[in-house]
């Protein structure tokens, strides 16, 4: 069998160089890179790898993000399953295995850490430390994916010290998730064996845990972005240093992946060979995924550019297969079936109703481009004897309703999404995905809600007599349909929110946030508003 032969510069990381070269491949492997005299002007160097993503927050089924992925030259993702682990337990995270085995992509999936997430808000599931054991001790199971519970890792909870010895025992690495926390305590989470964190939101924060051993993966995703404030790490740490987008929203994944950041990082005069390294390796080696470094008796995983300043991605290949050729997917769509967890029953515009108890309203503050929050206090906007919205001050009601079971929803207030009109709802909601909505009046917020029930999961837009869906079937959080076609859909009801508006670069990803209780200040779970500070739920209402 003759060797296919690929031709261009050789973008050799390691060594710092640059060369024409060939690039022979054969069975899967690259067998021998030969330096020529000439080769044409393109760039082959290794394929870009997502250090850690939820493909989940793609509302994506694996095999269908792995098609948009490889357009922009990703070979392979750090994936933690944590999403789906939420709603559907151990079948979740065997349904993305399985998935993502249908198609040549190199998806490295992680055992969840944290479901659920907190005892304050109720998950469809539970992953207990020996199921935890039972996956990563298997080979493909990598690593013990973000440990959210830092509180616990400090103070050396007795179930979560077991969950990272048993990582330990396998000699897989653990994943952090410690947004602002520095010094001593930072100290602390890092000395039992925490490797990495994504969450860093200040560069002081990052050198702080860079200080202590940890490696930090730079993010920039639809609603966290902290790409500016922490690339200039790279001159210094480059070897300790990755990228990620965490949680991207098919639009955005369409748009661009990896391949951005890198040509962002190049464009603000970073250096090239460091930008490669922290794109390309670092998460091989840390991770010790089986993907290639461009190297001879390596899987032939790798790409080919147009050019090293915009790094626009001509051809993907991954173990030796053309994958991706000039923007286009050359990976077939694969059979599916669907997995769900979702009991709740219709609720009313009373449902959403308050009763005025105090003076004044703690108010989550949405802040575009973050995950964390802040809490302002305002005056009780009131009618009737009833707290409601003030679109004038754009105080509008947030309402998280148990997707689980049949209970109240939660009611209380957010600013900073804009709306003038109608109502906004999903099912994606991090970390127990019950639905979250955000309106400006209780029946919108009842239409909005039902919509999403009706649909056993989706997001969606509603005023008056008109909605938007994009309808999310596969564990209320994923589609399983045509990748561009879901990022259509998701892109129409996101701009009928804007019509309406809004006023978020991507409103519902930051609304799928405003559930997340592990990040500070102010969030609202199924059971109540919760102070992400004290790690306890807190009053709406003050006299």
């Amino acid at each position: 069998m003759q060797p296919k032969i690929i031709s261009g510069q050789f973008v050799d990381i390691p060594n710092r160089n640059i060369f024409p070269a060939e690039v022979h491949i054969r069975d899967r492997k690259i067998i021998s890179v030969s330096r020529t005299t000439h080769a044409p002007e393109v760039y082959i160097l290794p394929g870009f790898i997502d250090a850690h993503v939820h493909i989940e927050s793609s509302m994506l089924i694996p095999a269908e993000f792995a098609r948009i992925a490889v357009t922009h030259g990703t070979v392979a993702t750090v994936s933690d399953p944590h999403e789906i682990a939420n709603v559907c337990g151990m079948e979740g995270i065997r349904y993305m295995i399985a998935n993502g085995e249908k198609v040549p992509f190199k998806f490295y999936f992680g055992a969840p850490s944290c479901v659920p997430a907190t005892p304050f808000e109720t998950a469809g599931a539970e992953i207990t430390a020996k199921e935890i054991d039972s996956l990563l001790s298997r080979e493909d199971i990598v690593y013990l994916a973000e440990m959210m519970n830092w509180p616990g890792v400090v103070h050396r909870d007795p179930d979560v010290m077991e969950k990272i010895a048993v990582a330990q025992k396998y000699h897989k690495p653990v994943d952090g998730h410690a947004p602002g926390l520095k010094g001593e305590l930072a100290r602390q989470y890092i000395a039992a064996g925490i490797s990495t964190d994504h969450e860093c939101f200040t560069a002081g924060e990052a050198l702080d845990k860079l200080k202590h051993g940890m490696k930090i993966i730079i993010r920039e995703g639809s609603a966290a972005r902290n790409f500016d404030a922490l690339i200039d790490l790279i001159d210094g740490h480059a070897a300790h240093i990755m990228f990620c987008s965490d949680d991207k929203h098919p639009d955005n994944l369409v748009e661009g992946h990896i391949d951005q950041l890198v040509a962002r990082a190049v464009a603000r005069g970073k250096d090239l060979f460091d930008v490669l390294r922290a794109a390309c390796l670092n998460p091989i080696d840390h991770y010790g995924l089986r993907v290639g470094h461009l190297r001879e008796d390596d899987p032939a995983d790798f790409i080919v550019v147009k050019d090293l300043k915009r790094f626009e991605v001509l051809e993907t290949y991954i173990d030796g297969e053309r994958v991706a050729q000039h923007g286009k997917a050359m990976i077939a769509r694969q059979e599916h079936h669907i997995i769900n967890n979702f009991t709740t029953s219709v609720k009313t515009p009373a449902d959403f109703l308050l009763e005025a108890k105090g003076q004044r309203i703690r108010v989550i503050e949405a802040k575009d481009g973050e995950l964390i929050t802040s809490e302002t206090v305002v005056p009780v906007s009131e009618k009737q004897g009833y707290a409601v919205a003030d679109t004038e001050k754009d105080i509008l009601k947030i309402a998280v309703v148990n997707r689980y079971g049949n209970a109240a929803p939660q009611v209380a207030f957010v600013k900073n999404f804009g709306l003038q009109q109608g109502a906004i709802a999903s099912s994606v909601a991090h970390d127990s995905h019950n639905i979250i909505a955000v309106g400006t009046d209780d029946v919108s917020l009842a239409k909005a809600v039902n919509l999403i029930m009706e649909s056993k999961g989706g997001v969606c837009a509603v005023h008056d007599e008109e909605h938007a869906l994009l309808p999310l079937p596969v564990g209320g959080i994923m589609s399983a349909e045509d990748g561009y076609e879901v990022a259509k859909a998701y892109t129409a009801v996101d701009a009928m929110a804007k019509a309406m508006g809004a006023t978020l670069q991507s409103p519902f990803m930051t609304l799928s946030f405003m559930a997340l209780l592990v990040i500070p200040d102010l969030k609202l779970s199924d059971k109540g508003l919760f102070d992400g500070r004290k790690f306890e739920f807190t009053g709406l209402f003050i006299s």
